[in-house]
């Protein structure tokens, strides 16, 4: 890594330090994920995705960045890292001060309009929801999980906003079970891999197709391939050096390091 452009990607498991779930790391709960064609199919889908949702976003808004966070926003400072690409939708990246990251899925802290295309901040659309149903969170029992969302026992009476431009359907900005990577949001990713020296993975267990398809263009181009996780990945058998320990340590030493 001394001397080279280091481009990243990073999973779940950079967030869990800043007390965000992982997905599938060890003791994480098997987990269903409502997909984007449940969504759409029927106005109660909507009200259990945005009850859990709303109530669940208290845990992203409240999340601060961790060591690992700030770690990879030094090093771009400093011009090793030119810029990461991101499973995570919770923001703590850009919270810590990383200006040029990728958000393969989308960012939670956004809601589209699915008719008219209009964008709202996340807050505002809280705010709407909370003044919609003030009682919502007496009937929810409250497990966090890592895309916002939580288990909700009583939707029956939970009302939802709408689009204030169209009237349309809103949904977070992020890429739902079902949906793919937007094109141009996968060739900026792409790109900055393309643009480094070196690749390191740092949190994700490489599960999601879109980062194999990333670790497999770094292996393409021989490139260094550095794996950070807790566990195994997908990526094990392509990674030059596999690190089985903490991002948020690991990448504090890693920092450390390479800006004595």
């Amino acid at each position: 890594m001394r001397g080279a452009n280091v481009a990243v990607l990073t999973g779940a498991g950079v967030s869990t330090d800043s007390g965000i779930p992982d997905y599938r790391g060890e003791g994480a709960p098997v987990r269903t994920p409502m997909t984007f064609q449940t969504f759409l199919a029927s106005e109660t889908a909507r009200k259990r995705y945005w009850a859990g949702s709303h109530l669940g976003w208290r845990t992203f808004a409240a999340a601060a960045p961790n060591s690992g966070h700030r770690a990879l926003a030094d090093l771009e400072a400093h011009g090793v890292v030119p810029g990461i690409v991101t499973q995570n939708v919770d923001g703590l990246h850009r919270r810590a001060g990383s200006s040029h990251v990728v958000e393969l899925h989308g960012g939670m802290d956004r809601v589209r309009c699915l008719t008219c295309g209009q964008h709202y901040a996340r807050q505002a659309i809280a705010d709407r929801l909370a003044d919609l149903n003030p009682l919502v969170d007496l009937h929810a029992a409250i497990r966090p999980a890592p895309d916002g969302d939580v288990e909700v026992d009583d939707i029956e009476s939970m009302a939802i906003p709408a689009c204030t431009v169209c009237g349309g359907v809103l949904k977070p900005d992020v890429v739902f079970f079902g949906e793919f990577v937007p094109t141009d949001t996968f060739h900026a990713a792409a790109s900055l891999v393309r643009g480094a020296d070196t690749l390191l993975v740092a949190g994700s267990s490489l599960v999601v197709n879109s980062g194999i398809r990333l670790i497999e263009l770094a292996r393409r181009r021989r490139m260094p391939i550095i794996v950070v996780n807790r566990g195994v990945t997908k990526g094990d058998g392509r990674a030059t050096v596999k690190i089985d320990g903490g991002t948020s340590e690991t990448l504090t030493a890693m920092a450390d390091a390479l800006l004595r």
